[in-house]
């Protein structure tokens, strides 16, 4: 009877380590909310993203995920704002947030775009409140003058500071500005460029597995 209840003993555990992505049979679902860089505008297959290219690298590893892709072209904060509840309805365990570009090309203030992340992380964490966050952070170009730049950029840190987040500094660091990394329109990244960005997030996806 010890022998037997050891055995159920250990049985749990297996399943519990299991659950948590780490070669189980019970997914982890990372959720990508973001825009058309999340989406992968441009690529010949949304497959071709960062999501899925980091979907494949993680399973190559040996976790057990599953990334959803919940990229909208065009989408700024107050857009992803608007569709989050939708975005949220299928369940989560990881939940990705990249969104603020097309705020900053739309002149968005950026005390608007800070209040819109915080209410999206806010209804994130009342969704789920065991769910892993990683908020990416973005930068803007310099035609919009110093003093907007400056207020910008430090909306990611200090979002991440008062939130308690794992925060990518630069998002597209390695990619922006590279021409042969980006498409025509010089902002989306290529098949190539995602490949840079998908290794570049991989050790924080890493990082956030193993905590689960």
């Amino acid at each position: 009877m010890y022998r037997n209840a050891v055995l159920f003993f250990l049985s749990i555990c297996v399943f519990s380590v299991a659950s948590f992505g780490q070669g189980g049979a019970s997914p982890v679902r990372i959720l990508f909310f973001g825009d058309s860089l999340t989406a992968g505008l441009g690529l010949d297959s949304p497959e071709d993203a960062f999501p899925g290219l980091l979907e494949k690298k993680l399973s190559k590893q040996g976790w057990t995920v599953k990334s959803v892709n919940a990229g909208m072209s065009g989408d700024t904060s107050s857009g992803g704002l608007a569709r989050l509840d939708w975005a949220l309805s299928g369940g989560f365990d990881v939940f990705v947030l990249e969104l603020g570009a097309n705020d900053s090309m739309r002149g968005i203030s950026p005390e608007q775009t800070e209040r819109n992340l915080k209410e999206i992380l806010s209804r994130v964490r009342k969704k789920n409140p065991q769910a892993k966050i990683l908020l990416l952070g973005m930068r803007t170009f310099p035609n919009l003058g110093k003093e907007y730049r400056k207020k910008f950029e430090s909306i990611f840190p200090k979002i991440a500071k008062e939130e308690n987040l794992p925060l990518v500094p630069f998002f597209l660091d390695g990619v922006a500005g590279v021409k042969s990394l980006n498409q025509k329109d010089g902002i989306h990244p290529t098949a190539e460029g995602h490949t840079i960005l998908a290794n570049h997030l991989l050790p924080f996806f890493q990082k956030l597995l193993r905590k689960r």
